[in-house]
């Protein structure tokens, strides 16, 4: 047996302990084994399916369905089933599916039986052993006799998670190398799957994933808890093949098209368009709570806030009032929250928010992850264990008052000031201790300019209608610079809020001062 810790993590993991103990820890030791084993060796892509799968129309591989009644465990007593992902069109490759029973494993064979299609040709030219490319895990999470679609894992190591009462939106991700890097970045998949066979009665499902890549492997375990928020406790060693310049622990990545801090693209008629509209952090060092509302920027920007002993974050949809989205189809305003809450403390590093340009809602041009500050070499395994969290806009627990409206507006005009080149920035709090604030009471905002940014001037005051306070600054760019700032409220000294903190980029054309 070998105990292996890591200074500063926290985590401690038993490796390569022999196969002969009870089937959940002998099969977390043997897919640790079998990443460690896989790292030493050269990377090989996983084998691709028929030309004619990859090559599918939307529609013609949304017509490949599977049976309901063909999922895994349908004839037990367990609430929990699983129902399996044909590959084709995004999903480029097979994934290997084992069943874990007591002491047995079993791998799961392709039936091209459990499926419909959409023609007689497609289904005849489906292989007999095509494969899976993921599966969904169901259960009754709205009545006993429904079983609801609640956490899917397909494509490379991506997996999307809601709760009781939020639809699919944001998803997470087992791994995230180089993102947002000029070199483009690597995708880590998960080729390999142990699921643990459920009871009658469990409210926990658990399987197990493996993890490989050109940079690295890994070995995952998973336990997934559903209800009114769904956590997903992971637990994951990393082997690394070779030096990797950016590694991105817990990913998320969801969409903003648009929304209130940004311009409405011409023609559009709904108000806003996004699945989640800022990026919480709560750093473990300082406990400063931090909010940063999300951009569609026009080129890609990269933003690093530096933590220690990071106690939390995540990319958040707040703004839930259907009637800022207006989609009854898209139904943005029910988009789940993520949140990821670190296991033990993982040492000095940043919190990475990365924004792509999108012209639509079609793409995800939102990742957020935790970078850690120390080299990743190989012959160094990495440990991290965390809980990601999927459901409302509460789920982190923040206890103070929070931004629930950020707007921009041209500081030189009626309404916005008499500044030429200022912008002026509308920023409203709710929640916490400001809520029990009497209207008149002496509250106050603590507004810095970054960048070499001038905050022209600043004030607070009681918007009665809204029951929230309204931080409104006027702040000037510096000459070619983005404008940057961060500010809070406080009552007799003492901060009421988290620390908004925002960036506009000189580019991003939500003025029309701004340069374009």
């Amino acid at each position: 047996m070998k105990l292996v810790t890591t200074p500063g993590l926290g985590v401690a993991l038993l490796l390569l302990v022999p196969f002969n103990l009870a089937a959940q820890e002998s099969v977390r030791d043997k897919v640790i084994a079998k990443a460690e084993t896989l790292a030493a060796q050269p990377y090989k892509a996983p084998p691709a399916i028929p030309r004619f799968m990859r090559e599918l129309s939307y529609d013609q591989y949304q017509g490949i369905r599977f049976k309901p009644e063909s999922s895994l465990w349908q004839d037990t007593e367990s609430d929990f089933k699983v129902m399996l992902v044909p590959p084709g069109l995004f999903y480029t490759h097979p994934v290997a599916i084992n069943i874990v029973e007591d002491d047995a494993i079993e791998p799961l064979a392709f039936n091209k039986s459990k499926f419909t299609y959409p023609t007689s040709e497609v289904e005849q030219q489906v292989p007999a052993d095509l494969g899976y490319a993921g599966f969904k895990l169901t259960f009754p999470l709205k009545g006993e006799d429904i079983q609801n679609q609640f956490l899917v894992f397909a494509g490379a190591s991506y997996y999307r998670a809601v709760s009781r009462d939020t639809n699919f939106g944001i998803s997470g991700r087992g791994l995230a190398l180089d993102t947002g890097l000029s070199g483009g970045e690597e995708f880590p998949a998960f080729t390999e799957y142990w699921l643990e066979t459920p009871q009658a009665g469990d409210t926990s499902f658990s399987f197990h994933a493996l993890l490989d890549t050109r940079s690295m492997t890994g070995a995952y375990r998973f336990t997934v808890t559903p209800g009114d928020k769904t956590e997903l406790k992971v637990e994951s060693v990393l082997f690394p093949r070779q030096d990797v310049r950016l590694m991105g622990v817990a990913p998320l990545t969801s969409m903003f098209y648009y929304g209130q801090n940004t311009y409405k693209p011409q023609g559009e008629w709904r108000p806003e368009v996004h699945d989640s509209d800022g990026l919480l952090i709560h750093n473990g060092s300082s406990g400063e709570w931090l909010w940063r509302p999300l951009l569609n920027p026009k080129s890609l920007t990269m933003d690093y806030f530096a933590t220690e002993n990071v106690r939390g974050f995540g990319l958040m949809q707040r703004d839930d009032d259907f009637t800022h989205y207006m989609d009854k189809e898209a139904r943005y305003d029910t988009r789940p929250s993520a949140w990821i809450e670190p296991e033990g403390d993982w040492g000095k590093g940043s919190v990475v928010l990365v924004q792509l340009p999108t012209p639509d809602e079609t793409n995800d041009n939102i990742v957020a992850f935790w970078r850690p500050d120390r080299a990743v070499t190989p012959g160094e395994p990495q440990y991290f264990s965390y809980t990601a969290i999927f459901g409302d806009q509460h789920i982190a627990g923040e206890p103070l008052g929070r931004s629930v409206d950020t707007y921009v507006g041209d500081g030189n005009r009626v309404g916005g000031g008499y500044e030429e080149g200022a912008i002026r920035v509308i920023v409203d709090f709710t929640g916490g201790e400001l809520d029990d604030l009497a209207p008149d009471a002496p509250v106050v905002g603590s507004v810095t300019g970054l960048e070499g940014g001038e905050v022209l001037g600043h004030f607070v005051e009681y918007i009665e209608p809204l029951k929230r306070w309204r931080l409104s600054v006027l702040a000037r760019p510096a000459a070619g610079k983005p404008l940057a700032l961060r500010g809070y409220l406080q009552h007799e000294d003492t901060p009421l809020t988290e620390t908004w903190t925002y960036q506009l980029p000189s580019n991003t054309g939500v003025l029309g001062g701004l340069q374009d």
